[in-house]
């Protein structure tokens, strides 16, 4: 690899890592603003979006779509704030990536105030010249209501969906959470 081939490569790997960012960011503003379309448009076409519980598991971006339709109906104004993105790039194929996206929220859904902190695992694709999501599993540390975050983050249900305590999507799933806890970090 010549020096203007080694320039191009890594100017391309900062624009990739700019546009991830980007994308992670375009995501939270689009459920904020309820904004179906540009939400949709940011996942490819054969995309899957899932969450390890089952609740919200679609793929294609029509059935995002659709699936984020029906979400959105059911929530008033909330506000999504995106922390760290950490992303690699396949170095196979510079095309694709993965990343993983740490993510606070505050939301309103069926008119209860709740608190939600979460991290997506991702898989992207640039498509046509315009990064997407190709993957997006959504994983929750907690999702309760803001009047049950002192009772919620003491126990392994952390997740309150519908009415009922589910278990949270980490840390205790964690294969270097479990070792830890059985002492094996020593």
């Amino acid at each position: 690899m010549n020096d203007l081939e080694s320039i191009l490569k890594r100017l391309d790997n900062l624009e990739t890592h700019q546009s991830l960012r980007a994308l992670a960011t375009a995501y939270a503003v689009a459920c904020d603003e309820h904004d179906i379309n540009r939400l949709a448009d940011l996942f490819a076409r054969d995309a899957v979006f899932c969450s390890p519980n089952g609740a919200m598991v679609s793929t294609g971006r029509e059935s995002i779509r659709e699936m984020f339709s029906a979400i959105l109906k059911t929530r008033g104004p909330g506000f999504h704030w995106t922390h760290d993105v950490h992303a690699t790039i396949d170095p196979q194929n510079s095309d694709r990536a993965t990343g993983l996206v740490y993510s606070h929220a505050e939301t309103t859904p069926n008119g209860v105030t709740s608190l939600a902190a979460m991290k997506y695992k991702d898989s992207y694709v640039r498509e046509d010249g315009v990064w997407r999501f190709s993957r997006r599993e959504i994983n929750f540390f907690y999702y309760v209501p803001a009047t049950k975050y002192n009772k919620g983050l003491n126990q392994t249900n952390r997740v309150f969906l519908e009415g009922v305590w589910h278990p949270a999507d980490f840390p205790e799933s964690l294969d270097s959470w479990k070792r830890f806890e059985a002492g094996e970090w020593r």
